[in-house]
């Protein structure tokens, strides 16, 4: 017990007595999204067509980009708290058998906000947070939700102390199809990061 009221004791003064600082940056790069699970067609009844082809429709992955600002609040030697508001295209591309929709690109576009948890390791960080992401744009495709709540991972590495290289996975939790509450966005994000030095 002496020894962790001495750990949380240590952690709690290192973080009084750091120098803390507010950096400003940008981040962008190459959305890879697509939506989780496939299409059953389970409402389908296929005793009514027994020779007819089982219907399928495969969620792909839709390349896009990503764009934002950052606040890096650098609490500690190896911790900064990191919040993000950034616009992301995302969506899928469908593979189908069903009416002519093979090939179709559904776009849904989000402006969000990310609270990132960045831990520095030397040159390398790792990045975990909730994001919060509103609907401001759709095409070929009307979502069930024009919100998405979820969790964003990955991880980053500082070329220089002002730019970096980084990449991400997005979980949504929202279904974001009104006929499959089991699709929801899944988002691989890999691009670069710039901090404005603000020191005179």
């Amino acid at each position: 017990m002496k020894k962790i009221l001495f750990l949380l004791t240590a952690l709690i003064s290192g973080f009084a007595f750091s120098q803390v600082t507010f950096t400003p940056g940008i981040r962008a790069g190459a959305n890879f999204s697509h939506f989780s699970n496939s299409e059953d067609f389970n409402y389908y009844y296929y005793e009514e067509f027994p020779n007819a082809q089982q219907p399928y429709m495969d969620y792909k992955t839709k390349t896009d980009f990503y764009i934002g600002f950052l606040g890096n609040i650098r609490l500690a030697k190896f911790y900064a708290l990191q919040p993000e508001i950034n616009y992301s295209r995302q969506g899928a591309k469908i593979h189908t058998n069903v009416n002519n929709w093979d090939g179709r690109t559904l776009s849904v576009s989000y402006l969000g906000m990310q609270l990132i948890n960045k831990f520095y390791f030397n040159k390398f960080n790792v990045h975990v947070g909730p994001t919060l992401e509103f609907v401001v744009e759709k095409k070929n495709f009307d979502p069930e939700n024009e919100i998405d709540l979820g969790i964003t991972a990955g991880l980053g590495y500082d070329i220089t102390p002002n730019f970096g290289i980084e990449a991400r996975v997005k979980k949504g939790f929202i279904p974001v199809d009104s006929y499959n509450s089991n699709h929801s966005n899944v988002v691989f994000q890999t691009g670069l990061y710039y901090t404005f030095n603000m020191k005179k």
